[in-house]
C-alpha cells in the first residue's frame, strides 16, 4: 500500500515537472513575447533558438532536459522496489513528464514536442545509449543543419544502441526505448510533412530579425 502511495505521488510530481513551460516563461519574462505565437508555434528549444537566439535557447534546453531527468529520478523515493518494478516506475514517470511537456497544465496545455525532456529521461534510464544517440544527432545536424532530422535520427538510433550495444537487461526498458522512438516520430509529423515538401527550415544560431 505504501508503495502504491509513493508511486501515485511520484506520478503527479513527474507530470508537474514536465509541465514547467520553460520556453514560454523565458520568452514572456525576458523578451515579452510568447514563443508559441511566433516561428513554428512550438514551445521548445528549436523554436526558441529560431525566434530568440542561442542565449535564450540554451537555458531552455538545459531546464527541459533536467525536467525529464528529475522526473525519472523520483524513482529513488520509491521504497523497496525491485529492479523490475523500478524500471516500470521510471518508464511511467518519464512518459508522464513528456505528457506534461506536451500538454503543460501551467501553460494552457500548449507545450512542445518533448524532445529535450526525452533526452533527460534517456540520460537517467540508459546513459550509454543516450551518448550514442547524441553522437548521431551531432553528426546529422552538422551535415544537414536541420534539428528535426537530427532529433529523429538520434531517436531511431536509441533503441538499437540500448538493445544491441549496451545490452539493456530489462525488457521494460527495451520496450520503452522503442516507445520513445515512436513517440518522437509522432510528435514530428508536421516536420516530416515539411521535409517531404522541401519547406523544413535549417537552423541558425542567430536571433531572427523582426
Amino acid at each position: 500500500m505504501l508503495l502504491v502511495l509513493f508511486v501515485c505521488t511520484g506520478a503527479v510530481c513527474a507530470y508537474l515537472l514536465g509541465s514547467i513551460p520553460t520556453a514560454v516563461w523565458v520568452g514572456k519574462r525576458f523578451y515579452g513575447i510568447d514563443v508559441r505565437e511566433h516561428g513554428s508555434g512550438n514551445a521548445g528549444t528549436t523554436n526558441v533558438l529560431r525566434v530568440l537566439g542561442a542565449r535564450a535557447a540554451i537555458p531552455v534546453l538545459l531546464v527541459d532536459v533536467l525536467k525529464g531527468f528529475a522526473a525519472v529520478s523520483l524513482v529513488h523515493l520509491t521504497p523497496e522496489a525491485t529492479p523490475q518494478v523500478a524500471g516500470l516506475v521510471k518508464i511511467s514517470y518519464g512518459l508522464l513528464a513528456v505528457v506534461g511537456h506536451m500538454y503543460p497544465v501551467f501553460a494552457g496545455f500548449r507545450g512542445g514536442k518533448g524532445v529535450a525532456a526525452m533526452l533527460g529521461i534517456a540520460i537517467a534510464i540508459q546513459p550509454m545509449a543516450t551518448l550514442v544517440a547524441a553522437l548521431i544527432f551531432g553528426v546529422v545536424f552538422a551535415t544537414t543543419r536541420i534539428v528535426s532530422v537530427s532529433s529523429m535520427s538520434a531517436g531511431v538510433s536509441f533503441p538499437f544502441a540500448a538493445i544491441f550495444i549496451c545490452h539493456e537487461p530489462l525488457l521494460s526498458i527495451r520496450i520503452f526505448s522503442v516507445v520513445v522512438t515512436v513517440l518522437l516520430i509522432y510528435t514530428h509529423r508536421k516536420n516530416i510533412r515539411r521535409l517531404l515538401n522541401g519547406t523544413e527550415p535549417k537552423t541558425s544560431f542567430k536571433k531572427k530579425e523582426t
